[in-house]
This record gives structure tokens, sequence and C-alpha cells, in this order.
């Protein structure tokens, strides 16, 4: 099984087809498959070698479409970087995973030369944007056209596919390995819980960069649908193109879900019949917003994904569910079942399962895990003990088979789908000389679900306002990551084992909130 087999079916089956909508743009699956295989000649002439890392610095668009599958035909491993990220956080994941090339649209051109400045091991920059070409890039279009196509390298199976870099729990990004059998395994998985059918368009609004759209769109990719894309989530693009292409499914995080649904332009006539389905996940949802969905779109199947970069989709609500149906009245914020390609069993401390009912740290297993972290042997051995992936994650099992999560066992912060890991805003507040001792928490925000909220002990002598400290973060974070809030303390309450109490930093902003997490 690999990644671009799928592309090989397609052309079969339907070269004729529309394959991909950008713009005015649009190409079918011949078309389509042509450019793939002149991209990835032209890659391995610039210097991509057999298991090389090929990175993307930019928006969506039919050219990211084409790396996505271009790198792994020519013998490469993706390595989509997040548009979000501040250049020192690039330079990060560019070095530990050694890419030496680099795609940038319009919008990192600025990003670009600070990278070739600051990371040793970026030897060329191409430039796949709309416009002329930087001094100093190569042309995306002319690298296309000027390429002749080459065959499929076919890395398939165990051989790894891609790098997909996620925050750090010790204050650095982690590159998750994910090989092409795993990914096509977690595709089939969704696949057979019915995330796509033959015949459907499948609109990119969420961030490709991102796994979750990445692993979206695979089971589309299988049956050979069409793929709509925008640049970026804007709520009237999304009406737009859902009217424009027909789209007939899409992934938004529960936050773009609410902005769709509450935005003026959704009483404006758009014809929206074509949609059937919304997949959400990756952030708390509140079942007031599902409800004002069903309300909005009725007739949209809505399905709730709870997995992660390390193993794909652990659970799936199914399509067909509405608020109120029996027998899943009562589910609204279940994150669904096991999906189909996973074992998943919730255990205490010791590693022993625990009864239905009773919250525990939820555990996976299946071929779809990771090969693990990039580098990172020792983070590696404390995830995956015995074959089964430690989530960090609290969750129960209720009598009918549905997981609830209750809560998070890692400091892990998700805000408007994007995750944030507390240790990497407190090494960036730390680095503050007026800063004594700090604790990052998530605390509840009525748009985002969760935002980062810091409490800060200063230094003897030292004085320092909210708006200082989250600029100086800016410098050093991405700007999702730092703190929206600060709460300036004495001092921070600390366990018998020198451990910072953070249930209590958190018990006066969360006890009257019901915790619900996608």
């Amino acid at each position: 099984m690999y990644l671009t087999q799928y592309l090989h079916r397609a052309l079969q089956q339907h070269p004729e087809k529309v394959a991909v909508c950008f713009g005015s743009r649009q190409r079918t699956f011949r078309e389509f498959a042509d450019r793939v295989a002149r991209l990835a000649g032209a890659l391995q002439r610039i210097g991509m070698g057999d298991g090389d890392r090929v990175a993307m610095l930019a928006l969506n668009s039919d050219r990211y479409l084409e790396y996505q599958m271009a790198v792994p035909w020519g013998g490469g491993v993706l390595n989509p970087c997040n548009t979000r990220w501040s250049v020192p956080e690039l330079v990060y994941a560019l070095e530990d995973s050694g890419t030496a090339i680099l795609l940038v649209d319009d919008a990192f051109i600025a990003a670009a030369g600070q990278l070739l400045r600051d990371a040793a091991c970026l030897r060329q920059v191409v430039y796949c944007g709309e416009g002329e070409a930087p001094a100093g890039m190569l042309d995306y279009e002319t690298l296309v056209r000027e390429t002749a196509p080459v065959d499929d390298a076919a890395r398939r199976g165990e051989d790894l596919l891609g790098i997909f870099y996620t925050g750090g729990t010790t204050g650095f990004p982690k590159g998750v390995m994910r090989s092409h059998i795993g990914s096509g395994i977690a595709a089939l998985s969704l696949l057979s819980m019915g995330l796509a059918e033959t015949g459907e368009t499948y609109l990119h609004a969420a961030p490709m960069f991102h796994v979750a759209d990445f692993g979206a769109a695979l089971p589309h990719w299988i049956v050979g649908n069409t793929h709509a894309i925008i640049p970026g989530f804007q709520p009237q693009a999304v009406l737009k193109a859902i009217e424009a292409h027909r789209v007939t499914s899409t992934l938004l995080v529960p936050t773009m879900i609410q902005m769709v649904v509450d935005h003026p332009a959704i009483q404006d006539g758009y014809d929206l019949r074509s949609l059937k389905t919304i997949a959400y996940g990756a952030s708390p949802v509140s079942e007031s917003v599902l409800e004002r969905t069903q309300k909005v779109l009725p007739g949209v199947g809505l399905v709730q994904l709870y997995g992660m970069t390390e193993i794909g989709p652990l659970t799936v609500n199914p399509p067909d569910y509405r608020p109120g149906m029996l027998p899943l009245a009562g589910k609204l914020t279940a994150a669904g079942r096991t999906s189909n390609c996973v074992e998943l069993k919730i255990v205490d401390a010791h590693g022993q399962e625990v009864p239905r009912g009773t919250v525990g740290e939820i555990v996976v297993r299946g071929d779809t895990l990771m090969q693990g972290y990039w580098n990172k042997p020792e983070q590696t051995a404390e995830a995956i003990r015995n074959g089964w992936y430690y989530t960090g994650d609290g969750g129960y099992f209720d009598e009918d088979g549905y997981l609830f999560i209750a809560d998070r066992v890692k400091d892990m912060i998700v805000s408007g789908g994007e995750n944030v890991y507390s240790a990497e805003v407190e090494n960036a507040i730390l680095k503050h000389r007026a800063v004594a001792a700090c604790a990052v928490i998530a605390i509840p925000h009525a748009q985002w679900g969760e935002a980062v909220h810091a409490e800060v002990v200063l230094a003897p002598g030292q004085t320092l306002s909210a708006a200082e400290l989250i600029a100086h973060c800016k410098t050093l974070i991405a700007g999702y990551k730092c703190p929206v809030s600060v709460a300036f303390v004495d001092d921070l309450p600390i366990s018998g084992a020198g451990k910072v109490l953070k249930n209590r930093l958190r018990e006066p902003y969360w006890k009257d909130v019901k915790r619900c997490i996608a």
C-alpha cells in the first residue's frame, strides 16, 4: 500500500474526470498526474534522493496537492510546515529533519529568506506562488514545464511517507513519522465508516499542512473523488466554494463551524444542498454549536473524529447522527466508537484496564500507529509501551461503547483546533528576565474552546505588564501559542514532590464550565 497508488487507479478509471479545482484552475486526473510526475522529476533533479525530506510552507492550493503526491512519487518524504509557526520554530523543524528543499508561496517569501539564512540544511527554495519567482529561488511552473515525467518510485509499506511536526511537551516540536501503510490503513478505516463515497467532492478548507485535513482527504483519494481547494478558511469563502463546486464533504474544526453558521452571509441564499457531511474534531465543541449547525444546515451529517497525529483516527461518531435520534440520544458530546482499524482501551496508572464508566488514560494500538518520533527515541519509548500508544488523554466508555473524553492527562491546550503544549509557552515566558516562575493552563474561551492563560511570579524588584510579556512571547513562538491573558501572582501551588498543582490553578476557571474535548 502506498499513497500514489490511489492516483494511479483514478488515472486508469476516469482520466478525464476533474481531479482538482482551485480558483479558476481545473485539472483532470490525466493533467494532474502528468504534473505530479514532472514535479517529482524536477525535485529529483534539484537534489531529492530516496528518503530525503522536502518541506512546503504555503497556503492551500492545487500546488500543495501536487506536492503531497509528487514527493513520494519521486522517492522523497513529506515535511509540511505549520504556517502559523515563528521562524525559530520552522528552523528547528527543518534542521531536525535535515530538510534540504523547501517550497514557498507568496505569503512566505520573507520567511524563506530568514530560513535560508538560519537553517544550514536548506539548499534549494522553490517558489510556488502566482507571480514571478524572486531572485535566488527556483520557479515551480518552470520546473514542471521543463522536466520530463518520471516513473513512480512507489515507496510503500513501512517506507516513511512523511514527518508531521506537532507540539512538544519538552518545549520543542516532535516529528511524527507516518508510514505509507499506516496512513493507508487509517484512510481505509475512515472509508469503511462512511467518510467518503464515490462521486463526491471534498473541500480543503482547513490548513493542508495539518495531518487532519491530509487524513480526511485520503479516503476521497481512494475512491477517486474531486478535490476543491480554498487558500485558507474564511466563512464566506467556504459557502461560495460549496455552491460553486457542489461540495459534498469537508473537514472543519468546531471554531470554523461556528463561524460559518453564525456568519451573516449564510442567509444570502447560497445553494448548499450538495453538502452531505461535515467532519469535525481537534478541539472542544459545545452542544449549542452543534445544535445551531443542525438548524442552519438541516440534513447535513456531523461526523465527530477523535484522533491524533501519532495514530490517526481513534474514534468516529457516525455520519448519520442527528441530535435526539435514538439510539444515539445523549451521545452529542461523545467522541464516538472505536474506529475499525485500531484497538482502544482505558487504563489506570498501572496500565490495567478499568471498568466502563471509569475515567482513565486512553491507550491505543494498531497498524496505523506512527513509527516513532524522529530523532527522539526516549520520547518514543515513553509514548509507546508494549505496542500501546499512551495518548495522555483521559476518558471513559459508556455501556454502548461510546468514548467520552473527560480531561487531559498531559498539559495540552487546544485553542481553535491548534495544539498548544504548556511547556513550550512556559519556556518562552521564562526567557524574560523579569520572570521567576510561571505555569500555563487552559481556560474556557467562547469562540476558541480553550485559551492560553499564564500565571506568573515576577523576580524580586521586577515589574512587567501582561502586554509586554505577550509581546515577548511572540518573538519566540507562534502567536496562537502565546497567552491571551496573564495573572501575576505571589506564588504557585506546589505539591510535595515539587510539581506545580495545575488542577488548583484551573479550578476557578472551569468550576462552572462543562469541558468537552473533541
